[in-house]
Order: structure tokens, then C-alpha cells, then sequence
């Protein structure tokens, strides 16, 4: 049994447009020194695949820097590895606007040549908004020893006002195949078993859908693909009992990167035996803290200068924060460079933000103030 994985690296770019103006939602930082693509890179390494499509838009030049060859990843091989896969437009193209996907079933229309190409036996999809750490090898198993046309993995979630309408939730019956699909329902607040957006499938099977979806002009994978074959009793659900987050808005962002901060989500993220989460390796010196420096359960990259007061927060590599300054709850990218005697609270800034002496700036949890890349306060 080989298997190839497929990863969407632009699919939900606008939920966090305030980040991804000049990147992915793949390449949007996370915690510390983490890129969002790294837990779907990582949880398909640690399962044993070893060929990775990246499915791009636009924008992809810092996932491009991030990734490299794959080596971090154990994916430089002459075989298989890492596969970018932009979107195919030709010179002939009059209307290059209509031919860029916006939706996961454009997306793999788009890269049908890629599968096609493909030999292995079953694909695995996965989004990068989402953050677990999966074995998929049993997912794969499950879907292997069902014989349904597609395996969705599941999550139960209490889902708030705001979460409602966000999701597509599935229902199963006492076998386990997906007897109800909801998209976008608004009255679903509570306790909900919700898709996490990771399929396997059959490549085979794949491809036939992908015929079908093009032959009828498909748009929507949930909608013309997933529903279509629960109703046929086709469906497999896997149910996902670990940690499991997403990213759907800044203020998502936010919370997902405090949870960070709690030590029980970080050991059922990091803290899985043989399954670590890769990331790009760099080397930088160890961060300094000179005298009055305070530091309370916060997580700090390395390359970091503190000389102030550091309280509940996430600081990226290269980090300056000076005397005098009290930074509470806040999401420091890299290089982030905050002068003295300022006051921060709720704060993201993004990438080679300056932030001046006695600066006072602050948002809320459900609200962060945001500082766009290379700004000057």
C-alpha cells in the first residue's frame, strides 16, 4: 500500500486576510518558530508518506523560502519528496482571474496532471488552517479495511455562536459511515462531531470524481463530492480524539496561539512519542535576559533581547523588548523591535515591526490590535 499526500496552501487565505496579504495561510507563523504548514507536513511524514503535493495560489514566495528542498522534513529525494504544484495557466490563457481555483475540487481539477501522473494506491487531503498532531497511518487502515469510497476524519467540538455556520458537520450511525452532512447551518451551538478537512481516498476513485466534477461543472468538494456519496452510504468517519485547533479568523489566530501557553495543549501537540513537528532548522544564539528582566508563562524563540517585563505571551525569533516595557498577552513575530517604557496588551504585530519608545497599544482577546509587516509605530 503507497499513498501520496495533497496539501491546499491557499484554500482559506481570506479568513485571516490581515496575515496573508504577501503570504499563505501555509506560511503564516505559529508558535514561536512554527510555520501552519508544518503540522499537516509533519503528521504525513511521521505516517510514512514521503511524496507531498503543495497545492498554491499566489502569494507562495515565503512558503517557497520555508520549505526548500524538503530536507527539514526528510523529503529531499530524487523520488517523491516535496511536489509544488501551482496553479496551470497557459500563454493562451485570455482570462487568467477565471482560471485561478478558489475552492478545494478547482484546486485538484487544477492539478489533475499531477494525480494522474501519481501511482500510489490512496491519497490523503489535508487542509493547513488546522492544527493536530494525527497518526494518519490508522486513518489510512480504517479506510483500507472499510472499502468506502472516502474516509473523513472527525473531531467533536463544542461550537460557540461564532463558530456556527463555520463548519461542516457530520453525523454517523452506529457503523460508522457518515449517515448526515450540514454545511454552513447556524443553529448547530453545542457538542457537534465537525469535518477537520482530512480525506483519504482512493486514487483511483479520485480521479473518476475529479472526471465527473469537470464533465458537470463541480465547484464544491463538500457539497458535490462528500454529500453526494453519504447519501450512498460511501462514507467512512475516523473520530479524532486529540488535540485539534483551527485558524478562522485574527482573533482566531489569537486564541489558538494563547492555548499554547497552557502546558497540556503543548504535550498533546509536541509531546507525542515518534511523532515530533518539523519545521525549517535555523540556528541562533540563545535569548538574553539582562537584569529586571521578568519573564511569566510565556514561550520565547531564541535570538531574543529581553530587558523588560514579558508576561503571558509568544515572542518569535530576534525579538527586542526594552527597559521599561510591559508586554501582556501579546503574539511578537519575528524581529519585532519595541523600545522602551511601552505598554502592550492583546497586540500581533507581523514581521520587522518598530515599535517606538513609550508606545501605549492595546486590543482585546476578541479584537487583537494588529501591526502589519515592516510597519513603524
Amino acid at each position: 500500500m503507497t499513498v501520496v499526500g495533497l496539501i491546499f496552501s491557499n484554500v482559506y487565505d481570506r479568513n485571516i486576510s490581515e496575515m496573508t496579504r504577501k503570504r499563505t495561510m501555509a506560511s503564516v507563523p505559529f508558535g514561536c518558530r512554527y510555520r501552519l504548514i508544518d503540522f499537516a507536513l509533519s503528521n504525513m511524514v511521521n505516517s510514512g508518506i514521503d511524496k507531498v503535493g503543495i497545492v498554491t495560489h499566489y502569494n507562495y514566495q515565503s512558503l517557497l523560502d520555508h520549505i526548500g528542498n524538503g530536507k527539514d522534513w526528510d523529503l529531499a529525494r530524487r523520488s517523491g519528496g516535496i511536489k509544488i504544484l501551482p496553479p496551470f495557466i497557459t500563454a493562451y490563457d485570455s482570462n487568467v482571474a477565471n482560471k485561478l481555483y478558489s475552492t478545494r475540487l478547482e484546486a485538484m481539477i487544477g492539478i489533475n496532471n499531477f494525480i494522474n501522473r501519481c501511482t500510489e494506491d490512496y491519497v490523503v487531503l489535508s487542509d493547513c488552517d488546522i492544527i493536530c498532531n494525527i497518526n494518519l497511518s490508522k486513518v489510512i487502515k480504517q479506510h483500507e479495511e472499510s472499502g468506502a469510497d472516502l474516509t473523513v476524519v472527525t473531531k467533536k467540538m463544542f461550537l460557540t455562536d461564532d463558530d456556527a455556520g463555520k463548519h461542516t458537520i457530520i453525523e454517523s450511525d452506529d457503523e460508522g459511515y457518515a449517515s448526515n452532512v450540514y454545511v454552513s447551518t447556524s443553529n448547530t451551538i453545542g457538542i457537534n462531531p465537525i469535518s477537520t478537512n482530512i480525506y483519504v481516498i482512493k486514487r483511483t476513485t479520485l480521479q473518476g470524481l475529479l472526471l465527473e466534477a469537470l464533465a458537470h461543472g463541480y465547484k464544491s468538494f463538500t457539497l458535490d463530492v462528500l454529500t453526494v456519496l453519504a447519501k450512498k452510504r460511501l462514507v467512512k468517519c475516523y473520530e479524532f480524539d486529540g488535540y485539534y485547533a483551527y485558524v478562522h479568523s485574527l482573533a482566531g489566530y489569537f486564541s489558538t496561539s494563547m492555548q499554547l501557553l497552557d502546558p497540556n495543549v503543548r504535550a498533546g501537540l509536541f509531546g507525542i512519542k515518534h511523532r515530533p513537528v518539523m519545521t525549517k532548522v535555523r540556528n541562533s544564539a540563545p535569548t538574553k535576559y539582562t537584569d529586571g528582566a521578568v519573564v511569566n508563562n510565556s514561550l520565547i524563540a531564541d535570538g531574543c533581547v529581553i530587558e523588560g517585563e514579558v508576561i503571558d505571551s509568544i515572542l518569535f525569533r530576534g525579538v527586542k523588548v526594552g527597559k521599561g516595557t510591559v508586554i501582556k498577552n501579546c503574539i511578537l513575530l519575528q524581529d519585532t523591535y519595541i523600545g522602551e517604557n511601552c505598554n502592550l496588551n492583546c497586540v500581533i504585530t507581523d514581521k520587522n515591526v518598530v515599535i517606538k519608545d513609550g508606545r501605549n497599544l492595546s486590543g482585546h482577546e476578541s479584537m487583537p490590535f494588529f501591526i502589519e509587516k515592516g510597519a513603524r509605530v
